[in-house]
């Protein structure tokens, strides 16, 4: 009988550590996120540029130049499109000024489950800093953050085309 006892309490004991434990995809957990909250357009937008010109490029929204190879030395800030990717989508926001980046924001990343959260975390500051450091999208790719660092640069490289930098 002692036997029985101590096998059913220890089978209970099991299944209550087994049951309560927590992986990593189960859901977003709390805390802070190194994207910017909220987002500034549709889902769908593409490439947008708010700002100021020096009369050198177009400042239209979302179009293409066609003037050249003309970089703009005015201020302001462009959105990049949205990079679908494997994970989820990735969009950035650069801010210009004087013809320089001086702020890069993500504004989405994927986030589907707390993994994801932690991976950009760790990510997004990297490839901020080297954003801005390269002034251009040609920035190394982040060890454990590959389909992020590709989205970011696509969506980064549209920025820059809406703002008609280099």
């Amino acid at each position: 009988m002692r036997r029985i006892t101590i096998w059913l309490l220890s089978t209970v004991a099991a299944l209550v550590l087994l049951f309560s434990y927590r992986t990593s995809t189960m859901g977003a957990g709390g805390g802070t996120s190194a994207i910017a909250s909220g987002s500034d357009g549709p889902a769908g937008s593409g490439s947008s540029w708010t700002g100021t010109d020096d009369g050198s490029g177009s400042s239209s929204g979302g179009g293409t130049s066609s003037g050249g190879s003309g970089t703009s030395s005015g201020s302001g800030t462009a959105t990049g499109s949205v990079a679908q990717t494997r994970w989820g989508p990735v969009q950035v926001k650069i801010t210009v000024s004087n013809g320089k980046i001086t702020d890069v924001t993500a504004v989405r990343v994927p986030d589907g489950n707390h993994r994801d959260q932690e991976i950009n975390d760790y990510a997004v500051p990297i490839l901020r800093q080297e954003a801005l450091a390269a002034q251009d999208a040609r920035i190394d790719t982040v060890s454990g953050a590959t389909v992020t660092s590709d989205g970011y640069r696509e969506s980064l490289q549209s920025a820059i085309d809406a703002a008609h930098l280099k």
